[in-house]
């Protein structure tokens, strides 16, 4: 777990890159980018940016180009602000979170899909057996089962099937 001040040196850089990528860098090629998240090495020598990008793999390859061509006014920005006596490197990475949270949308759509589809092929149908294959306890029968209950069969009553056992 990382200790609460590189939690606070990492927030802080998130929100520097974000202001910088809103006003200050001006780059055609920058797409709507989002920072998600940064991850802050234990000795703040090392800031991992995760970014999204809105549009397809041509944004995202376009919009990686020019995060990369910024990284070292961002990392000259970071430094000013934060007044570290070393400032961080920085390195921005693709989120792979909304590709994941897409992958499961789409899985779990297909789930409900077959769900759709057996509920549509089982409509009408009936069971093969009974309605309710359990056995219950009626009212009425309780008393027999009662008479029955007080009656101790001694374990030799039971009928077992014989075994040809050798002699001894």
């Amino acid at each position: 777990m990382p200790s609460p001040r590189v939690l606070k040196l990492a927030d802080q850089i998130k929100e520097i890159a974000a202001a910088m990528l809103e006003r200050r860098i001006k780059d055609p090629r920058l797409g709507f980018v989002t920072i998600t998240d940064v991850r802050l090495t234990g000795d703040s020598r090392d800031a991992s940016i995760f970014y999204t990008v809105l549009g397809g793999n041509a944004d995202y390859a376009s919009s990686a180009a020019a995060l990369q061509s910024a990284t070292g006014l961002i990392r000259s920005q970071v430094g000013k602000q934060l007044g570290l006596k070393f400032t961080p490197t920085l390195v921005f990475i693709p989120d792979v979170v909304p590709e994941s949270a897409r992958q499961l949308d789409e899985a779990l759509a297909a789930a409900r899909e077959v769900d759709a589809r057996v509920a549509a092929v089982a409509e009408g149908k009936t069971y093969a057996g009974e309605a309710d294959p359990y056995k219950h306890d009626d009212p009425e029968d309780d008393s027999e089962d009662d008479a029955d209950a007080d009656v101790d069969v001694p374990p030799a009553a039971v009928d077992e099937p014989e075994v040809d056992r050798p002699a001894r």
